[in-house]
């Protein structure tokens, strides 16, 4: 994602959330989904750290760290819901089992340190089950061809075998979740 992009993004984003109210457990949650290689990891980072920078405590949570392997897109869905989305928004600590992507285990238990703005990055993470626990939702997108150029430069040709398989589970989520349909704000990068 262009850095003039980022910053612009990042604004509108950190705007978004911190225009509406935080939920009962004292918590704004923004979302950040949209398909692999769109620039959601940029995004989140930069809206986290304008956050930070205006004052506002921020927690993150990366999606990659949730999905149990290449073949786990829509089984995360309810792991976000359940671990980290549910306890944050009524106001308990969150915690998430993290995935060990050499090991193809579950590792260790990661704390989610209470925030005034958790921000959730990954695809997914803007599903139906986690919608009623979100303050605000953006969809980041961009062309399939850029998406998988950006993947496998970041990955390796080696990876190309699973971004494709992964392509597959994520078109079937975002068509059975209508995410872009919802999002608050839709980036192309």
């Amino acid at each position: 994602m262009p850095e003039h992009l980022t910053a612009g993004a990042a604004e509108a984003a950190a705007d978004l959330v911190l225009g509406r109210a935080a939920g009962p457990g004292g918590v704004r949650v923004l979302a950040v989904d949209g398909p692999s290689g769109s620039g959601k990891t940029t995004l989140a980072g930069a809206v986290a750290e304008l956050l930070r920078e205006r004052g506002v405590s921020t927690s993150e949570v990366h999606m990659d760290d949730l999905y149990p392997g290449w073949d786990g897109l829509a089984e995360s869905v309810g792991l976000v819901t359940t671990q980290v989305l549910e306890p944050l928004t009524a106001g308990a600590p969150a915690q998430f089992r993290r995935w060990d992507w050499v090991a193809h285990r579950w590792a260790e238990q990661v704390p989610v340190p209470a925030a005034d703005v958790v921000v959730v990055e990954g695809v997914g993470c803007g599903s139906r089950p986690c919608a009623p626990h979100l303050t605000a939702l953006v969809w980041v997108e961009a062309d399939d061809d850029e998406r998988m150029r950006r993947g496998i430069e970041r990955d390796g040709e080696a990876y190309r075998p699973h971004w494709e398989r992964w392509a597959v589970q994520e078109r079937a989520l975002f068509t059975a979740e209508g995410t872009r349909d919802r999002a608050d704000l839709v980036l192309r990068t």
